[in-house]
């Protein structure tokens, strides 16, 4: 992915950006990533593929519903790690919309417990553009995955 261009590397920029926001734990930064009607379900744990299992936790997007959520999180909890890698980028042929396979690596402490609470696995980040730029307008939840088989190729033969 590297030199990318165009559509591609505003997409990736959406993702470092979302990943400096996490870094400095800027609940204001993080949503002003996110689309006026975006949705995020999030599956229990990272083996729960079916989304028949999945929850949903803070409902459409609200710009201060979200950010009173992700403030809480960061006033309880500190930042262990917070590994990012994207593993493609995907363009609609008519550049209004894309999204990111993103395999991360997050690790949060409860200030008060000293339990870790991970986030490890894939996501997939999707976004729209619109007037005023990109935003996410879903993502899934962590989900784990198996190493792929280097055998097959990408429809998965």
């Amino acid at each position: 992915m590297a030199g990318e261009t165009g559509v591609a590397a505003e997409i990736r920029d959406m993702v470092d950006r979302e990943t400096a926001a996490w870094d400095a734990r800027d609940a204001d930064a993080l949503v002003e990533l996110f689309h006026p009607d975006m949705v995020w379900p999030w599956p229990p744990g990272p083996q729960d593929h079916d989304p028949a299992t999945w929850v949903m936790e803070w409902g459409r997007y609200d710009r201060t519903r979200w950010r009173e959520g992700w403030q809480r999180l960061f006033d309880s909890h500190d930042l262990v790690s917070n590994r990012r890698e994207i593993r493609k980028i995907v363009v609609s042929e008519e550049e209004d919309g894309a999204f990111a396979v993103v395999d991360i690596d997050t690790v949060w402490r409860d200030r008060e417990t000293g339990r870790d609470f991970p986030w490890t696995g894939r996501t997939c980040k999707v976004y729209t553009r619109m007037d005023e730029g990109w935003r996410m307008i879903f993502q899934t939840g962590v989900l784990a995955y198996p190493p792929r088989d280097a055998s097959r190729d990408e429809k998965g033969r």
